[in-house]
């Protein structure tokens, strides 16, 4: 199906929330690694994210300052905020919650964003670029959240059939 032109590297970007209950938008930007014309496309094999306050040594829970909810998701495709988890341009998704009353924290995270053990496996990606939407419910005053973006990954050359077919299926996700 596909044939690897590279190793695995990773890819990494950070939302920095200054905001509660508003969409914040980041991209991580693919033109240098997809290629139409050679078929060449992004392998995913693994997301991650990592919560952390306004500095690198805060956590979030504390920047969010009472009971709340983080969510943060990455999409290949822009649909301008948080989607439902049967959108087929979702590529991964996580969730910190934070419950002040008996200080419990817990990550969820129930979307499949670890594609595989395998080399061979992964999350084929043709678009020109990921998206990535955080929101959170809560923020203390002049508080800050940052969530860093990890994706891990490789550039792979694909046969035509499996590039078009990922094109098409692409396409039919943006309706």
């Amino acid at each position: 199906m596909a044939t690897k032109k590279t190793s695995m590297f990773t890819l990494t970007e950070r939302i920095t929330i200054s905001a509660a209950t508003t969409d914040t938008t980041a991209t991580i930007d693919l033109g240098s690694y997809v290629d139409v014309g050679d078929r060449q496309a992004l392998q995913i094999h693994s997301v991650d994210f990592i919560y952390q306050g306004g500095t690198a040594n805060q956590s979030a829970p504390v920047a969010m300052g009472s009971s709340g909810l983080l969510t943060v998701q990455v999409t290949d495709l822009n649909r301008g905020g948080l989607v439902f988890a049967n959108d087929r341009a979702l590529v991964a998704s996580g969730n910190l919650e934070y419950d002040t009353d008996a200080f419990l924290t817990n990550v969820t995270d129930l979307y499949p964003d670890n594609f595989g053990k395998g080399s061979d496996d992964g999350r084929f990606v043709v678009n020109d670029a990921l998206y990535c939407t955080a929101r959170t419910s809560q923020l203390a005053a002049a508080a800050e959240i940052n969530v860093t973006i990890r994706v891990n990954c490789s550039i792979v050359t694909l046969s035509q059939k499996d590039f078009m077919s990922i094109a098409i299926q692409s396409t039919a996700a943006d309706n």
